[in-house]
């Protein structure tokens, strides 16, 4: 059912010889009243209802963990699939937002040294149903307290270029008017360089935001935090980016996680000015969030605050992200990692 729009829900009924208003009818059940049962939507007939729960899941993810945060700012999901693999969300509250963090992939083609979704490698896509349950169910949640998601970021576990069509399909269900409807400028889409994805993207005539996961200013420090980085060269990725803004007359964002001794130095924050003085940008800085069994570590906040004044006096805007939910293993992958180590797995890795 999250997987279809209006439009395919009204062709569905009339395949089954029913009437296209009745579409209308179970949308407002689903998305306005968060009816997850075929049988409490009253003023559908006894065999429509049965027909329905025959055609189409209204849920198919399976709420494993709910964990909060000391601060209660950040709240991260477990789910486990119809196939018994896991993925994460993390809904992340700050004054009047409401973000949820949806992965894309079951673990992570891009393997990054310092993220907990790659160790698993890709394991396969997520669908779009998928994509969007993990932000429906959510918002059911949302709802009881008066609030609803107001923001969607594609950062959770998985690379959304290589999962090209079933993230563009969940974005524009999401947005639909009369579903979710949550605005395209309100959603942000994260990649590590996919370039014939970025092109593409730049192409759909979307008003949705890119974010460039950059994490060093070369290549070859790149491509040794990033392995995935070894198919794209820095040059065509920061040219793919700056053609998306062209395009879609948007500025630019790069992420940048900083971790001590690797991509912190004086020299790679001069390194990185460098590299952006052209672009209108931001440089959004992320303090590393320690994983468990990666010999990793945050850096000092001097070295922080040092980084950030070197951008700052080249003319690169900076933001620096407070890092959040440390205390449930808020980074992309830990939990399903975690869960994995404690409980095993039987989960088979595509290489």
């Amino acid at each position: 059912m999250l997987g279809h729009t209006l439009e395919e829900l009204q062709e569905s009924l009339q395949e089954l010889g029913r009437p296209k208003f009745r579409a209308a009818q179970i949308w407002k059940w689903v998305y306005e009243k968060g009816v997850t049962d075929w049988s409490c939507m009253t003023d559908l007939s006894q065999d429509l209802r049965e027909a329905m729960q025959s055609q189409l899941q209204l849920e198919t993810l399976r709420l494993i963990r709910k964990q909060d945060s000391v601060d209660g700012e950040t709240t991260k999901f477990l789910w486990e699939l119809y196939d018994g693999k896991l993925v994460e969300s993390v809904l992340i509250r700050s004054a009047d937002r409401r973000t949820v963090c949806v992965s894309s992939q079951v673990g992570c083609p891009a393997r990054c040294a310092f993220c907990a979704s790659g160790k698993q490698g890709l394991i396969r896509h997520l669908e779009a149903r998928e994509i969007t349950e993990q932000v429906y169910q959510i918002d059911r949640l949302l709802k009881a307290q008066k609030e609803r998601v107001s923001h969607i970021v594609y950062m959770g576990m998985g690379e959304p270029m290589e999962n090209y069509g079933n993230v563009l399909r969940s974005i524009r269900i999401m947005n639909d008017a009369k579903g979710l409807n949550i605005s395209q400028r309100k959603m942000t889409v994260s990649t590590v360089g996919v370039v014939e994805g970025i092109d593409r993207f730049a192409k759909e005539g979307l008003q949705v935001n890119l974010v460039l996961s950059l994490h060093a200013p070369n290549q070859r420090l790149r491509q040794k935090l990033i392995p995935y980085a070894r198919r794209y060269s820095l040059e065509d990725v920061l040219m793919a980016m700056r053609s998306f803004a062209k395009t879609t007359k948007r500025d630019i964002t790069y992420e940048y996680t900083l971790m001590k001794d690797l991509n912190d130095q004086k020299e790679h924050a001069e390194e990185l000015a460098e590299l952006l003085k052209h672009d209108r940008c931001t440089v959004n800085l992320i303090p590393y969030n320690p994983v468990e069994g990666i010999s990793l570590s945050r850096p000092p906040k001097e070295s922080i605050i040092l980084f950030r004044e070197i951008l700052e006096k080249k003319g690169i805007n900076t933001t620096w992200r407070y890092t959040k939910g440390k205390d449930i293993a808020a980074a992309c992958g830990q939990l399903a990692l975690q869960e994995k180590i404690e409980h095993g797995s039987n989960l088979a890795i595509i290489e």
